[in-house]
């Protein structure tokens, strides 16, 4: 049987497959005749680029076409046809490695410009096109040249198709058993396009860069430099450096060259020659190439350091930017990372002799701050640290997976230890809260074991049951006594077994939420949060700037394909984003609502800029938390509570980014939001934007916690599927005057008795339409149209205008619900509940979904497998 996810996927691939062809006619084909005269060199040039990228659409397209053959016959075949056949799972490294080529032909394109001097021969033509590209361009602005606005269209589609990939790659995953066979397959492939949306990323990013740095070079410079394989990394005018005894006026740091100007002259040094051999004073390093010997030195005419020196150090004949250091022979601890006086300060990357990586905050020399430490890859007890640190050692709130034990902990930390409140959660589904002294749990705790059984009392190290406790069965019984092990005597016991308790409440086992009140929530992340309040608190200076954001470390094209990144960005001054003062100028100029929207929505999803730094490092967080062992549905409460602070601190770091912007130019920022205001900001403006960076870890977390009722609501959906639909409809005492009869088309044989899902068929279609968004507000916007939809229905057979009283209401929207069929509607409804606007409490939204509540409930009771519905409704309920 095949799952909704296969369909939603094949409907992906249509649509993908569709757009392909018509970009490729509506852009791409005319793009061709287009280039500049082939007897121009960089005509030609340009002329290869566009064939090679309309080469690869093609290839895509052809992928894409085969992907979507296998979901159809998958779908049409689901008995002899597994899950396996599908392309994206048994052939996902062959349509990986269609659409990178895609993309490196896309960006060097982009490079060299050659979708802009392609667009000016033929600039009629494309005047002619706009209405065309704008609809093609939906939820892009529309302005710019013809130039961006034909780039938009061939990168657009692609990046929202493999977003697209991912979420459905995910919930698919979800449906599967964990040990299914398939089970490694679909995780092969969320991994690849995951890691495939962080490529698409980074070679946009520098391709943006590097063609900006064309405009501020003389024209025979740009025409020696200018190559589309070429990919800034580093720039003299970002980073003052001096080179001796070689005179430059400026210095480039491609991913393949180091290159030296000096008036109309280039010097340039492949990196695969160089070797560098740091100083000991941290701002000079000496360079040794075949041609030339000669050293680079970042001091001010004061003869101080400059800390982004850091920036241009390289290691062992290939540029890992970072001074090094080295250990042994063969071993060498590598450092990226700002210097204050000697010492690592701010934002760095340190890759160890013992494959150790780090990333995070120093302060003289130390971890400080927030830091993610990781084991290597092969290491033989593999783990991840991610949180806060203090002089060294882990201190404060943080994540540790213990790759060995299968174990994940949650909690507080000192000197290093898991010491405070802690909450542990293993791969068997096992979850323990209570408190940690150096690294041992001390004290009472609770236990609830994967079948909801509950122990209350002490334990061992390794949580096995020790001393006085109680243990409470999913039936109610309970067992208080003591409690012991002993060798090869198993777990025993000396107590009272009590079998007269009623059955527990299911919120206090089933759905026990830990760690809620353990760790505030606004304290949980502070050394997230701390380094931009302290940015912002300065004044946002430049000098701080990559401190704060970090910066690339890609050195190779061979090292970017691998696809192994580390996260922190080196920013240029003509990127996407610009200088912080160029930051703070458009955010004055997008201040109106719907100019806020796009330009919150913009940096969000932009990593060189402040709020996407901030977000995907929160991002960080979140999926070291809940992502894999974390995926418990005891911790649901835990991380939407925390889903809800990170926006509220995303929209006081836009307040600070404001401040800052208007008191450089003399204003100030008005008084302090109240409540009602903040809320309506940061519900109706930036959780939305913010949210779906969060939803699939948040996601899991509600249809685990609702896993039960969505079983017994999906049971009732299928009986409830079994009557036709005139019979549904009697079932469910919907008054016989409201009955859509017109709308069934019936051929000679058939008899309304038979028919089946054509009843309010508007309605059905619309509310499905819940799933296909993951903004809270736009799921609410989709329930008051399918109740709209009923209410136009229910007027268009009665002749004239109708208001629905609650009576005939409940039993049409449980119809309709029911035709849905939506999946895991329980976690849907509790998901809009929790993170819906508070303002619209009490109001017609509050109203609908509660209606929605009703129908669930309902659907999802046993007696109705057996028994009619109550023929009376009362709206009260409701209330």
């Amino acid at each position: 049987m095949c799952n909704p996810e296969e369909a939603a996927l094949l409907r992906l691939e249509e649509v993908f497959s569709a757009t392909l062809a018509h970009v490729n006619s509506l852009v791409l084909q005319p793009l061709l005749p287009a280039a500049p005269d082939p007897s121009d060199p960089w005509g030609r040039e340009c002329l290869r680029l566009l064939q090679q990228l309309h080469k690869s659409s093609q290839q895509l397209w052809e992928v894409t076409e085969e992907s979507l053959h296998s979901l159809q016959e998958r779908l049409r075949y689901p008995d002899s046809t597994g899950l396996e056949s599908l392309l994206l799972l048994r052939g996902a490294d062959r349509v990986l490695q269609a659409h990178i080529e895609y993309i490196e032909s896309y960006t060097s394109c982009m490079v060299v410009q050659a979708f802009q001097k392609a667009a000016k021969r033929r600039s009629e033509y494309w005047r002619g096109q706009r209405k065309a590209l704008r609809q093609l361009l939906s939820g892009v602005s529309s302005e710019g040249s013809v130039g961006a606005s034909l780039g938009q269209a061939l990168h657009q589609p692609l990046a929202h198709h493999v977003q697209q990939y991912v979420l459905l790659l995910l919930s698919l995953g979800d449906t599967i058993g964990e040990h299914h066979p398939t089970r490694e397959l679909v995780v092969n492939a969320v991994t690849l396009f995951g890691n495939l949306q962080s490529f698409m990323k980074q070679e946009l990013d520098q391709a943006v860069a590097t063609q900006a740095l064309w405009h501020t070079l003389r024209g025979r410079l740009r025409d020696v430099l200018c190559t589309p394989a070429h990919r800034l990394l580093q720039d003299s005018q970002d980073v003052p450096v001096t080179v001796a005894p070689l005179r430059a006026e400026r210095v480039l740091l491609f991913d393949d060259a180091l290159v030296l100007l000096q008036g109309h002259n280039v010097h340039t040094f492949d990196l695969k020659l160089v070797w560098v051999d740091p100083g000991q004073d941290g701002c000079t390093f000496h360079l040794l190439t075949p041609e030339e010997e000669f050293s680079f030195c970042a001091k001010d005419s004061q003869g101080q350091g400059n800390p982004e020196m850091a920036g241009w150090a390289e290691s062992r004949g290939e540029f890992l930017p970072g001074p090094g250091a080295w250990a042994s022979e063969d071993k060498f601890d590598c450092y990226k990372c700002h210097w204050r006086e000697g010492s690592m300060c701010g934002y760095g990357i340190c890759e160890y002799s013992t494959d150790e990586v780090y990333k995070g905050y120093f302060q003289e020399g130390l971890r400080h701050g927030f830091g993610v430490l990781e084991s290597g890859p092969q290491a033989p007890q593999p783990f991840r640290y991610t949180g806060h640190w203090e002089r060294g050692q882990r201190s404060g709130y943080g994540i540790e997976e213990d790759g060995d034990r299968g174990e994940r902990y949650i909690g507080m930390w000192q000197a290093g230890q898991r010491h405070g409140p802690g909450v542990m959660v293993t791969q068997a589904g096992v979850c323990y809260q209570g408190t940690f002294q150096a690294d041992k749990t001390v004290g009472p705790g609770i236990l609830l074991s994967e079948d909801d059984s509950l122990y209350e009392g002490t334990f061992t190290r390794d949580l096995t049951l020790m001393g006085k406790g109680k243990v409470t069965f999913p039936n109610g019984f309970t067992l208080e006594g003591s409690f012991g092990s002993g060798a090869g005597r198993g777990l025993h016991t000396q107590g009272v077994l009590d079998t007269a308790a009623l059955p527990p409440d299911p919120s206090s086992t089933c759905k026990r939420q830990l760690g809620v009140g353990a760790f505030p929530v606004e304290s949980r992340w502070q050394g997230v949060y701390s380094p931009f309040r302290d940015f912002v608190c300065a004044g946002c200076p430049r000098d701080l700037q990559e401190a704060l954001l970090g910066f690339d470390v890609q050195s190779s094209r061979e090292l970017r394909r691998s696809q192994d990144y580390l996260s922190c960005e080196r920013t240029h001054p003509e990127d996407s984003v610009g200088s912080m003062e160029d930051i703070l100028e458009e955010l004055l100029q997008h201040r109106e609502p719907k100019a806020l929207q796009l330009y919150l929505r913009k940096a969000l999803s932009n990593s060189l800029h402040p709020l996407g730094k901030l977000l995907r490092t929160l991002m960080l967080t979140f999926q070291a938390t809940y992502a894999g062992v974390g995926a418990n549905k005891h911790l649901q409460e835990l991380a939407q509570e925390e889903v809800k602070q990170h926006a509220q601190e995303l929209w006081a770091a836009y307040r600070g980014l404001l401040r800052v912007a208007l008191e450089r130019k003399g204003q100030a920022l008005e008084e302090d939001e109240d409540t009602e205001t903040r809320d309506l900001q940061v519900h109706g403006l930036v959780l939305p934007l913010m949210l779906p960076s969060f939803y699939s870890e948040l996601f899991t977390l509600y249809l685990l916690l609702h896993e039960r009722e969505d079983s017994f609501y999906s049971q009732g959906i299928a009986n409830l599927s079994l009557f036709p639909d005139t019979q549904l409809l009697e079932f469910l005492d919907v008054q016989k005057h409201l009955w859509p009869l017109k709308d069934l088309t019936l051929t000679s044989n058939q008899r309304y008795s038979l028919v089946r899902d054509k009843c309010f068929l508007s309605a059905t279609e619309c509310l499905q339409k819940i799933m296909t968004t993951v903004d809270p507000r736009e799921k609410l916007e989709v329930l008051e149209r399918t109740y709209g939809e009923i209410e136009g229905t229910v007027s268009r057979v009665l002749g004239r205008e109708y208001k629905l009283p609650m009576d005939d209401l409940l039993p049409l929207l449980i119809y309709v619900v029911s035709r849905a069929r939506i999946q895991h509607l329980g976690a849907e409804i509790h998901l809009i509940r929790d993170m819906m606007d508070p303002n619209h409490t009490g109001g017609l939204y509050d109203f609908l979904l509660t209606a929605l509540e009703s129908c669930y409930e309902h659907i999802q009771k046993e007696d109705m497998r057996l028994h009619r519905l109550p023929g009376h409704w009362h709206s009260r309920e409701l209330w």
